[in-house]
């Protein structure tokens, strides 16, 4: 593989250079603003508990990563980019399964694998975006990927306004935000031509308002409080 081969699947950029996407680029500290946001919340909480903050360090590590792949713009940054997502995505719905469905460690347990596994996978098929040679037309833009986190955070969403559970309605505005996020990475690069800047920077600005959501949910239905 070579690591420093140039990757340019967006919009906005139109060169090789360091700041080819200054949006695509600074729109990651939507990432940095949900990890301070869920920070002060959980100081201000208590929570201490340690898969919290770990969500809240892959948070920020999630817009650094980005950054790193908007502004270098190759296969090694397309990796810095991926993995702090799907780890994120892994450790929430663990975190999500044992602190808010209530499933018991042993229970969790059992499905770890399948589901870091399967994140594996999913950031596999991502860093086939890292390739300079396209592979061919794909009506998604490779939004596909996150079907999994979608129909994950989808059902998290559903099963707690079943529950009438606190946390359904931070789950369901994050669902929508999703949804939108998504629709948005999708049409950027049809919209060239209309829209030279693309909209693959508000695919980050929503998504970091998603994941600012969900550690709030986390931080304040999940049960991390310490007792009183």
């Amino acid at each position: 593989m070579d690591w420093l081969a140039p990757v340019d699947i967006y919009c906005e950029r139109v060169g090789t250079a360091f700041w080819a996407e200054p949006w695509n680029a600074w729109s990651n500290l939507a990432f940095i603003a949900a990890a301070i946001w869920g920070g002060l919340t959980a100081r201000r909480l208590g929570v201490t508990h340690w898969v919290a903050w770990l969500l809240i360090v892959l948070a920020g590590l999630i817009g650094i990563g980005s950054f790193l792949f908007h502004t270098f713009a190759n296969t090694w940054s397309a990796l810095a980019d991926v993995v702090p997502i799907w780890t994120f995505v892994a450790t929430f719905v663990l975190a999500g399964m044992r602190y808010i469905g209530g499933m018991t460690p042993a229970r969790v347990a059992g499905v770890s694998l399948a589901v870091v596994v399967g994140a594996v996978l999913i950031a596999r098929l991502a860093m086939g975006e890292g390739s300079a040679a396209p592979a061919g037309p794909d009506p998604l833009n490779g939004s596909a990927q996150y079907a999994p986190a979608l129909l994950a955070l989808a059902t998290f969403a559903f099963l707690t306004w079943r529950w009438t559970h606190p946390a359904a309605p931070w789950l369901l505005a994050a669902t929508a935000v999703f949804v939108l996020s998504l629709v948005l990475r999708t049409i950027d690069r049809d919209l060239c031509d209309a829209v030279p800047l693309g909209t693959h920077f508000l695919w980050h600005a929503l998504n970091g308002l998603m994941i600012g959501l969900l550690l709030q949910m986390l931080l304040r239905t999940g049960g991390l409080r310490p007792a009183r």
